[in-house]
């Protein structure tokens, strides 16, 4: 599999998902964020069940559908700290979902923005599982949340940032409080009390 950045965001540059297979795939084709991709040119797009239509041809500029896609992630610099770039969405194929790949584009995405000068990566997140996800990636929980209660976690560009387990289980206390599915309290009540997890691990 190849990791690449298909462009910054002063790049422009879009991606054609096919909504049938990613979530978020329509935040993919607007020009004003950055994009990186996982592509697995040798794998196999397995037969769909879904019997939504295919998407429309689209404008020529958007080209045709990124088949050896895996997983993707938009970003853009904050509006008001040049040295700070947050990830507004990510996205793996459906079928690819447990493989750890969420977990690795952050991860790739943060080191290459290291590369490129900036110091600290953001992320927002709206559930335990992508919670969970993130901190896989190196990110820390910050205690704040948005607007739209979603969880505020970072980490420096460079490196993975260091998180207790008080600070880890601060953020699941926040999920804690909230009414969720019984996939999610599941996963919450397996994850009390434990560590976070180790960067890298699946």
């Amino acid at each position: 599999m190849d990791f690449v950045i298909l462009g910054w965001p002063e790049d422009g540059p879009r991606l054609r998902l096919d909504y049938r297979r990613f979530s978020y795939a329509g935040k993919f084709t607007p020009p004003k964020t950055g994009k990186a991709v996982v592509r697995d040119p040798d794998g196999e797009l397995p037969p769909l069940d879904d019997d939504r239509p295919a998407p429309s041809g689209g404008p020529d500029s958007l080209g045709p559908l990124a088949e050896d896609v895996v997983a993707a992630v938009a970003f853009n610099e904050d509006r008001t700290d040049p040295t700070t770039l947050w990830f507004r969405y990510v996205t793996v194929r459906h079928d690819r979902r447990g493989e750890g790949l969420g977990p690795e584009i952050l991860r790739k995405t943060a080191e290459a923005a290291a590369d490129r000068g900036y110091e600290t990566v953001r992320i927002a997140t709206n559930n335990p599982f992508a919670y969970e996800a993130c901190h896989k990636a190196g990110f820390a929980f910050t205690g704040r949340e948005t607007g739209l209660a979603e969880l505020v976690l970072e980490r420096p560009a460079g490196e993975p940032a260091s998180v207790s387990r008080d600070q880890y289980q601060s953020g699941l206390d926040r999920y804690r409080a909230r009414d969720l599915g019984a996939d999610e309290e599941a996963f919450l009540a397996a994850r009390d009390g434990a560590d976070p997890p180790a960067v890298g691990s699946r």
